[in-house]
């Protein structure tokens, strides 16, 4: 079932935006990201972490909103938007092979350490490992072509950092 925005009028442009996003990201061989769809696809792949467990917890949520606030420069409006349009992406992305492939065609390998950084944070936000978000961790940093050690070294950078 197709997600819909509560927004009259808007629902069909959205619609499109995702769909094309969705293609471009799919595409045999996709262009590179630009930067709006760039924080879009690591907002959603930290929603898709943060709901890995069954439990989308305040916490995560709220470390989300302050990942793509530092990391970005947004206000806190707008990393609350750029969070609800990632969720409205997660529920409408391919599965996480599928999607974490085509952003690691399109993302130089410095980029994808932060991704795998960010999604630390968003990880161990509710101050619990859980074997779920560790499994799917596990999976994303290696279809992002990331090595298990520089995995291990943000995490303990974040662990460090509190």
């Amino acid at each position: 079932m197709a997600w819909r925005f509560a927004l009259p009028g808007r629902t069909d442009y959205i619609e499109r935006m995702f769909g094309d996003f969705l293609k471009s990201l799919l595409a045999p061989e996709p262009a590179p990201l630009t930067e709006a769809d760039g924080r879009l696809a690591l907002a959603a792949l930290m929603v898709r972490l943060a709901r890995s467990d069954g439990d989308y917890a305040a916490a995560e949520i709220a470390r989300i909103d302050r990942v793509l606030t530092a990391r970005y420069g947004l206000s806190e409006p707008d990393a609350r938007a750029l969070r609800g349009e990632a969720e409205a992406l997660e529920a409408e992305a391919p599965d996480t092979v599928r999607f974490t492939r085509a952003i690691k065609d399109t993302v130089p390998y410095e980029d994808r350490l932060a991704v795998i950084e960010a999604l630390w944070q968003v990880a161990l936000a509710d101050g619990a490992r859980d074997h779920e978000e560790d499994s799917l961790l596990r999976l994303v940093t290696s279809l992002l072509g990331v090595t298990d050690v520089d995995s291990a070294m943000a995490r303990q950078r974040i662990e460090t950092r509190g």
